[in-house]
């Protein structure tokens, strides 16, 4: 299995976007990703994933708006026009997109048919890209509590609602976890809907090992069953990054 960092939260010690993109090099990860991408200073991150070799495996669609929220639609189509060609320029996969929370005063068959109308006029946008544009389920346990969407399941139900193999799904190994899902369950049969992996452990979102979570079950799972794609550590650290990194080499 190959790895990516999330340099939001790993290698923050290493200071700028693009030292910790080199960092992440020297660890020996073979990709990175980040969230916002209109936060960062573009034109030295892109000479520092040029310069290392690594793929950046993705980042959010923005505008971060509630795709649940028929209002909001136009704003956030026009805003992944742009995302779209910053993932085309820096050579990423996959567009992360989060649903928004559940709308009060609105039931969620509505918000429901609300996202998939909006995701499939993204894919009309994304056509011919070579950009998948991924949603991303979130636990409402901990960490996002009153976001829509917290079910592994549902969310492949939206994808094939929607049809498109633009529209994919982030299955993240935590926030699943953390919603009591069994991978094998959720995933039976749809591996081939997920664009990208997360992965922390828990309780608290750390390193790999830091936890009680069976972890290494999950992602040799994952493997078993046919998914290619990397997996992108998205964790906090609860030691130095580099420290932290022991899932690199194995059990």
């Amino acid at each position: 299995m190959k790895y990516s960092a999330c340099i939001e939260w790993l290698f923050a010690e290493a200071g700028d976007f693009p030292d910790r993109i080199r960092a992440a090099k020297r660890a020996g990860l073979d990709g990175v990703e980040f969230w916002k991408w209109t936060t960062k200073h573009i034109d030295p991150i892109e000479r520092a994933l040029d310069e290392t070799g690594l793929r950046l495996t993705g980042f959010v669609a923005e505008p971060m708006v509630p795709l649940t929220d028929p209002a909001r639609h136009a704003e956030f189509l026009e805003g992944l026009k742009a995302s779209v060609e910053m993932a085309r320029r820096l050579k990423a996969p996959v567009l992360i997109a989060q649903t928004g929370d559940d709308l009060a005063g609105r039931t969620r068959a509505e918000q429901r048919a609300a996202l998939t109308a909006c995701l499939a006029r993204a894919a009309d946008a994304l056509e011919g890209s070579g950009v998948v544009l991924a949603i991303e389920p979130l636990n409402t346990r901990v960490d996002h509590k009153g976001y829509y969407l917290s079910s592994t399941i549902e969310g492949l139900d939206i994808i094939d609602d929607v049809g498109r193999p633009e529209i994919k799904i982030v299955y993240d190994i935590y926030h699943s976890a953390v919603m009591d899902e069994e991978i094998g369950e959720v995933l039976a049969g749809r591996v081939d809907r997920v664009a990208h992996v997360h992965l922390a452990d828990a309780p608290g979102r750390h390193e790999p090992g830091s936890g009680t979570l069976d972890w290494r079950r999950r992602v040799d799972w994952l493997a078993a069953h046919g998914y290619v794609g990397m997996i992108g550590l998205e964790y906090m650290p609860t030691k130095g990054t580099v420290a932290s990194l022991h899932i690199l080499h194995g059990p």
